[in-house]
């Protein structure tokens, strides 16, 4: 009588271990699911107003993985990554296929440098030049597109100016 329940219990373990590995297979890698979404705006100097839908990168894990494998980031859309502190921050574009602006943004929310044009599949590394709080990245072409520069702002809880 025991047997046959440890042969159905076997069964039943490679058939979990089966269906699991199948389910590992069928995810392929991120794309913007487990990222939490939102807003942020960001206002020129000349007092412009421009919003953008947000996905929020703040785990290491997601930070290590940002827009990696997209083949389409829309205009009016970014990736906001919170580092939560103050501090150096190097990017690079491996198994980023679409050219974007990388903007790295001091605690306040004020741009500190932009990174235009980035080139795709690049490890070069991309640097702050100065601590920063968060980077945010959109497609290549919008900070020129919209007039964005150095010092204009970033409005989003993480900076605390949300009143403005």
């Amino acid at each position: 009588m025991i047997r046959p329940l440890t042969s159905v219990t076997r069964r039943f373990a490679l058939l979990a271990v089966v269906i699991a590995a199948l389910a590992a297979l069928a995810s392929g890698p991120v794309e913007a699911d487990g990222f939490a979404r939102g807003a942020l705006t960001i206002e020129t100097s000349d007092g412009a107003r421009h919003p953008f839908e947000i996905e929020i990168a703040r785990t290491d894990r997601e930070q290590g993985l940002g827009l990696m494998y997209r083949r389409v980031v829309p205009d009016g859309y970014g990736m906001l990554f919170d580092f939560g502190e103050v501090r150096e921050a190097n990017f690079w574009m491996r198994n980023t296929y679409v050219s974007l602006d990388i903007l790295f943004v001091n605690a306040d929310g004020t741009i500190h440098r932009i990174a235009k044009a980035t080139q795709p599949l690049s490890d070069r590394l991309i640097p702050s030049r100065g601590p920063v709080r968060a980077v945010f990245e959109v497609v290549a072409g919008t900070t020129d597109r919209l007039g964005i520069r150095v010092g204009d702002v970033l409005i989003h809880e993480i900076f605390a100016n949300t009143g403005r």
